[in-house]
């Protein structure tokens, strides 16, 4: 079984102006200790996402230059995870990719992904949980726990008792989504999230919000 950190970071290429935005919010994500990040491209081109994922590869390995203007290097590893596309997660070398309930299922990831790229699939309810938790993901997202701006068409919220419940249904490593942010973090690991997973509160000074969550999380 996986060990996941406590913050799982997830960066929407369309909350940024362009690629350099997002490089750079990965870089102070790195810097800040982010061990876990997801690249999520939902309207994006597929030769645009396969570029933007090389680069961010490319960027987040140790060693390579990751400071446009300093010429700094990446201080670790992050493990990097495509959002729903496994066979740019392939192309572009990350290390997992994680799936929608609309998206390939899991075991057809897995078949393609292989058996050591990490996999990730998200519930929205108890009877997906429940299916989630019989396939070999490796562990589950679950959410919306509260209102989000995240996504268009968004699932209904599930609130900390979600949390709860969802916890009772699986023993693998449960990951909270939706509407996250430092002053709601704490309670949501406290119901029993192994890990949360941040979209909007980290678009603004990542580097510092990245820290300001790692502390709070403990």
């Amino acid at each position: 079984m996986i060990s996941l950190p406590r913050l799982y970071a997830i960066l929407d290429a369309s909350c940024f102006t362009n690629s350099e935005d997002l490089f750079r919010a990965v870089e102070e994500l790195i810097v800040a200790g982010v061990s876990l990040i997801q690249y999520r491209n939902k309207s994006g081109e597929p030769r645009t996402m396969l570029a933007q994922a090389r680069e961010l590869h490319q960027h987040s390995r140790a060693g390579a230059p990751f400071d446009f203007s300093q010429g700094r290097s990446a201080p670790h590893q992050p493990k990097l995870i495509m959002n729903d596309r496994v066979d740019l997660c392939l192309a572009a070398e990350f290390d997992g990719v994680h799936v929608g309930q609309d998206d390939l299922s899991p075991e057809s990831a897995r078949n393609i992904s292989g058996p050591d790229r990490w996999l990730g699939v998200s519930a929205h309810n108890p009877q997906q949980v429940i299916a989630a938790d019989k396939t070999s993901a490796d562990y589950i997202a679950i959410g919306p726990v509260f209102a989000t701006a995240s996504k268009l068409n968004p699932d209904a919220v599930i609130s900390l008792a979600g949390v709860r419940q969802a916890r009772q249904l699986t023993r693998k490593p449960l990951v909270a989504i939706g509407g996250i942010t430092r002053q709601n973090c704490h309670a949501v690991i406290e119901v029993g999230a192994d890990s949360v997973a941040v979209i909007s509160d980290l678009i603004r000074d990542p580097r510092k919000s990245a820290e300001e969550f790692l502390r709070i999380l403990g």
